[in-house]
């Protein structure tokens, strides 16, 4: 199977749902990367051992290896059935390589953007709102449950690199009576390392975009309204009072290293 994108992998999942009495009892998993499909002369490296496997059972497993990968093969002994095969991990880019003040999405999941945390993602995952393309449903989103108290939603993202974002788009793909009436929005640079508890440090973060009307079942985009801050690394996302999103986009130019 062909990942996604170019990443290191920190967990693989091997799914045997339903599979009860069919299921293999042994796997083994490896790895490559080409930039061509993998044939007989590709040289692959053991990410998992041949591991004992349960039936019915989401089997997680750490990766053996630090490497950066394209391919991934599974290997199950002596034969059965697999549900699913799930690799986690974290997208490897060579921003260097990027051509200057070429804009593109700095938050995209592809590029390396990441969801840290929210208020709440009752009927969505937050990093649902990362993923490309137009979600093909509400399920397909990030959306809040109904707030009967004071207050807003948010959530934390951090951007595949540090960048200056000069269009941010908003979709509401789906959400009619349930998107949320406003959206603001929080940035600040910050080092590599700032993977911490950011939450309530956020509430501090300058603002890039003062709150602005979304609109139903549509893409909205701001450009004009938003503040120079420089360059950024994470964005707080805050919806008013509450609702659901599709995507969201930080178009802009990434900051070469050094």
């Amino acid at each position: 199977m062909r990942l996604a994108a170019l990443c290191t992998l920190s967990v693989l999942e091997i799914d045997t749902r339903f599979f009860t009495g069919n299921y293999p009892p042994f796997a083994s998993v490896e790895a490559t990367r080409s930039a061509a499909p993998p044939d007989e002369r590709t040289r692959w490296t053991e990410v998992l051992p041949r591991t004992a496997l349960r039936g019915d059972h989401r089997n997680l497993f750490e990766a053996a290896s630090t490497g950066v990968w394209t391919h991934l093969k599974l290997n199950i002994y002596p034969d059965g059935g697999v549900a699913r095969l799930r690799a986690y991990g974290t997208v490897h880019r060579d921003w260097s390589k990027f051509v200057a003040d070429e804009a593109i999405d700095l938050a995209a999941a592809l590029n390396g953007g990441r969801a840290l945390a929210c208020s709440d993602e009752h009927y969505g995952s937050m990093r649902n709102l990362l993923l490309p393309g137009r979600g093909a449903s509400m399920a397909d989103g990030w959306e809040t449950r109904r707030r009967r108290e004071p207050g807003y939603d948010w959530v934390l993202l951090r951007l595949g690199t540090p960048g200056r974002v000069e269009t941010v788009e908003v979709d509401t793909a789906h959400f009619k009576g349930n998107y949320p009436h406003q959206v603001s929005i929080n940035a600040v640079g910050l080092g590599p390392d700032a993977d911490g508890d950011l939450r309530s440090e956020s509430l501090y973060w300058p603002v890039l975009l003062e709150p602005q009307l979304l609109q139903a079942d549509r893409v909205v985009s701001f450009s004009a309204e938003l503040r120079d801050l420089g360059v950024v690394s994470h964005v707080r996302v805050n919806i008013h009072p509450d609702g659901g999103l599709s995507r969201v986009r930080f178009l802009g130019t990434p900051v070469r290293p050094g």
